[in-house]
This record gives structure tokens, C-alpha cells and sequence, in this order.
């Protein structure tokens, strides 16, 4: 089976949309399936056996010089023309002069090669979904992977809120509810949340999770602050507003507190870029040398690294009643195969997976619960030095076994 991707952005250090867009292809290819992917990563990716061709900007059309006008008077005069701009239109002359590009070279590609085609993208931004609505030709065979609500008016609390130009946003949705095949989503319950308000989803959805990538055995040379022989609970990825680290962090204190002999091989260690909270986070380290906080960029192979040495890996996501989104590091932790430290709402795609009966899982603000559970993950890394996650359902769900059963179960669909 022939499968062509179409993906914004293939660049591994980029964000955790990229990431998880890269294992998906990666493991196309592991299940057998031909891959050909066209990206607009804005330079030449090489992957592994897979054929990639990277598609440039067009740079003489009317889109492409409002862009940069707009840009100018944004930038040079702080005059704030994109929030017009996307009332009217719904979308920058930036997105669409893109859009246009993956056209012009999608056009001279003959659909009848491929099986099916995948259209990927991260953020907010769906570009090759808007360039595969001007195709009719592709539509059936057409998966679309809807990896995130949209647009941001259908984000669960406290992420809800109306973008410029949301009414447009809204039909670009619902003609891919109807134009597409196939749809895709990561999660169970992002397909049932977005069924909600373009109920052909429900009809035309599967669940493809976000993938355990496969890695190599590489040596790689472990930081000066990271001391695989401690009790180490590492949250890596951006704390993004609403991801509030204050309730693991006072139940992290309030553990040490009830176990002082604890500090001498206890340490939370925040992984990622400055973000929401670096200025808390910073404040946080003045006075806690348990705590440590990492700003600067990390290659992706050493934080791979470091969760799979971890002693506790935390997902920690928004104070709310759900949370739909399966997050892009979930794969990396069942991966790592240590214990996953769960902070979210009681219904969440997340703990859906892991269980409803999974015992380390509390709401992000319950501090006192929080620390326990800390206790209880000290107590087990104590007797017995490394502890497991082992779920070998969880490992098969997010593997390429399971893509190949749902990639095969749509073959018979494709006209």
C-alpha cells in the first residue's frame, strides 16, 4: 500500500506536534507501507529509508507580498492588520500563500500512485488540509488527522476561547468533516468531543495515537545534574499556561517535609524551554535545591534518555473537568517504562488509557494527595531501586502493530 504524507513540519526539535508527526511516518514505514512525504519544513530533512521532499514558499504571488506588507506595518508601525485581516479572510495571507505552495506542487502529482494520502500539521495552523480541500481529486482517499480542537472556541476550559475570523475557521472544519474520507484523531475522546459539533466525524473517524517511536541504542553523555542513582521525577516538555506546576511542586515539598532523609536523593526536575511559569519556576530553585530547572534547549535523544532513566515521569495537564488531548509525550513515557505520575482532570483521554483503577493519578491542585502518592512511588523506588510501568497494552497501542491494523482496515474503503 502507497501512502503519501503531506506534514508541516518534520523538524525533531522543534515542538511536540513535530515529534509526534515524525513517529507516525517513521512507523508507516515500519509496518510495511511505501511512504513518500512531502513537508514545509522550510529546509531538506533525510529520514531513514523514506523518500522526503521538502516544498518552498512561492514567493511571486499577491499573497506572498501582503504577507510581508502585513508583517512590516505589524512589526515596523505596530499596526495589528492580521487581527483584520482573519476576521475577514479567517486566515493570514502568510497560511494561505502556503496553502498555495503545497498546491502548485501537489498538483503535479498523479493521485492514481497512491492509496491514500495523510495530511499532518501541528499548532493551529493546518496547512495541508486547507491545500487538500482545493483538490477534489484527492478527497477520496484523503485521511485528515485532526490532532488538537478547532477551532480554539471548541478548546475544553480554561483553553476556550473565540480567534479573529472563527466563523470561518468553523467551515474550513466542516468541510473536512465532509470532503475527507478519512478522518483521524489521537484520541478516543477528541474524535467523540469534535463528533459533537461535526457529528460526520463519528462516521468517517479512527483513532491513530500518537506512536512510541522506534530509537536507537545511542550513547549519550548524561548532563552533570541529572544522577540516574537518585530518585529522580522529571516533568519534560513546555509548561504551557494552564499546565500550573504550583501543586506538584508543594506536594513535592510537603513529601520532603514528612521524609527529610529524602533530600539527599530526591530531586523534581523541569525539563523544557522558558515558558508561563519559568519566572515561579526560578523563584522556586532560589529556595529548594531538590528542585531543578532546566530552560535551555535539550536534544531530543537526551531527554529520551533521561525519562527512560527517570525514576517517575509526570504528565501533567490543565485544571478542568476533561481534557480530550492525548499529549505528545504520553508514548514517551510508556516507552520509558517507568511510572507515570498523572496530574489532570478525572476524565482525560490519559487516564482513560491507563485506567480509571491506576494509582498514581490525582488532580493537579490537590497537593496534599499529590505528595502521598510521591511517598508511595519513594517507598516502592526503595525496595526496589527501578520501578516499572509495564503495560504491554499500552505498548501495543501506540506501536506501529496497531497502525498497520487500522491503516489495512481502510484499504478496503479507498475507491
Amino acid at each position: 500500500m502507497n501512502i503519501l504524507v503531506v506534514v508541516e513540519s518534520l523538524d525533531i526539535e522543534g515542538s511536540s506536534g513535530a515529534k509526534a508527526n515524525l513517529a507516525l511516518i517513521n512507523n508507516l514505514r515500519t509496518a510495511g507501507f511505501g511512504i513518500e512525504v512531502l513537508h514545509y519544513t522550510r529546509k531538506e530533512v533525510i529520514l531513514d529509508g523514506i523518500s522526503t521532499t521538502a516544498i518552498y514558499e512561492k514567493r511571486r504571488s499577491l499573497f506572498f507580498i501582503l504577507s510581508r506588507l502585513e508583517a512590516f506595518l505589524r512589526t515596523r508601525l505596530k499596526l495589528p492588520l492580521n487581527r483584520v485581516v482573519e476576521k475577514q479572510s479567517g486566515f493570514s495571507f502568510t497560511l494561505l500563500n502556503d496553502r498555495n505552495s503545497i498546491i502548485s506542487y501537489l498538483k503535479g502529482i498523479k493521485p492514481e500512485r497512491f492509496e491514500l494520502i495523510i495530511t499532518l500539521s501541528q499548532g493551529g495552523s493546518f496547512r495541508p488540509h486547507h491545500a487538500l480541500l482545493k483538490l477534489p481529486e484527492w478527497h477520496c482517499k484523503w485521511l485528515a488527522y485532526i490532532h488538537d480542537p478547532y477551532p480554539m472556541r471548541h478548546f475544553p476550559p480554561p483553553y476556550t476561547w473565540t480567534e479573529p475570523g472563527s466563523e470561518k475557521k468553523e467551515s474550513f472544519v466542516r468541510q473536512i468533516s465532509e470532503k475527507a474520507a478519512f478522518s483521524a484523531f489521537p484520541s478516543k475522546l477528541l474524535l467523540e468531543w469534535m463528533g459533537q459539533f461535526h457529528p460526520q466525524f463519528l462516521n468517517t473517524g479512527v483513532i491513530i495515537p500518537h506512536q512510541i517511536p522506534l530509537q536507537d541504542k545511542k550513547n549519550v553523555k548524561l548532563p552533570d545534574w541529572f544522577n540516574p542513582a537518585n530518585f529522580n521525577i522529571i516533568h519534560a516538555g513546555n509548561l504551557l499556561w494552564g499546565r500550573d506546576p504550583v501543586g506538584l511542586i508543594e506536594g513535592f515539598q510537603c513529601f520532603l517535609q514528612n521524609f527529610p532523609e529524602a533530600k539527599q536523593n530526591a530531586r523534581l526536575i523541569f525539563i523544557g524551554g522558558k515558558n508561563h511559569y519559568s519566572q515561579l519556576l526560578r523563584e522556586v530553585i532560589q529556595k529548594h535545591s531538590e528542585v531543578y530547572v532546566i530552560e535551555e534547549r535539550i536534544p531530543y535523544d537526551l531527554v529520551a534518555s533521561i525519562q527512560n532513566l527517570s525514576s517517575v515521569n509526570v504528565i501533567l495537564e490543565a485544571k478542568s473537568d476533561l481534557s480530550p488531548f492525548l499529549p505528545g509525550k504520553f508514548p514517551h513515557c510508556v516507552a520509558a517504562n517507568r511510572p507515570i505520575l498523572l496530574l489532570g482532570p478525572p476524565v482525560s483521554e490519559s487516564r482513560r488509557l491507563l485506567g480509571s483503577g491506576y494509582p498514581f493519578w490525582e488532580e493537579i491542585n490537590r497537593s496534599n494527595k499529590i505528595a502521598l502518592l510521591i511517598e508511595q512511588l519513594y517507598d516502592q523506588w526503595k525496595k526496589r531501586s527501578v520501578s516499572k510501568l509495564d503495560r504491554q497494552d499500552l505498548e501495543f497501542y501506540l506501536s506501529y502493530k496497531n497502525l498497520k491494523e487500522v491503516i489495512l482496515g481502510l484499504k478496503k474503503y479507498v475507491q
